[in-house]
């Protein structure tokens, strides 16, 4: 069930739908300047009813299916399985897909859509992409050696963007 590994496939969906998403984790750290491989794609989304309906759409279009989950125990891919819970990571057509409501380190979207930078990542795809401050604010607060040295690396860029600038 899963595909190569996709990202621009999902975000096109994402923005078809009309979810309301910020792009965050490893591709919103390339998009930032830090380039490293990432094979999956993380999002925070809104958790309004709607928005949430909405990425359900989404997800059942990518055949998505969460990874971890134990054999034998059924998982209804619907909008009330996702209100219950905030974070779920997926198998999908294009490749695994991450979904945060709340990602460690913040108060969820409405947090971060204040410091949103929107980017064209293709042609004609503009993606609201988590701001650079908050990113490395998420790195932080996540803790795993390799969110550390994203943290790092994406400081010295925001030095060289001031450095830059003045």
């Amino acid at each position: 069930m899963t595909g190569g590994f996709d990202p621009t496939h999902i975000i096109r969906l994402l923005e078809a739908r009309g979810v309301a998403y910020i792009l965050i984790g490893g591709l919103a750290t390339n998009v930032h300047g830090y380039d490293r491989v990432t094979l999956d794609l993380d999002v925070c989304y809104e958790r309004s009813r709607r928005n949430v309906g909405r990425l359900v759409e989404v997800l059942r279009e990518l055949h998505a299916t969460p990874r971890g989950w134990p054999e034998g125990v059924p998982f209804i891919l619907d909008t009330q399985t996702i209100l219950n819970g905030d974070t779920f990571t997926f198998s999908t057509d294009a490749g695994a897909f991450d979904i945060l409501a709340t990602p460690t380190g913040s108060r969820g979207y409405a947090d971060l859509a204040r410091g949103v930078e929107v980017y064209d990542l293709a042609d004609e795809l503009h993606v609201q992409v988590i701001g650079l401050d908050d990113l490395i604010r998420l790195k932080r607060a996540a803790g795993r050696r390799k969110d550390v040295d994203d943290a790092d690396a994406l400081e010295e860029i925001r030095e060289l963007r001031a450095e830059g600038s003045g």
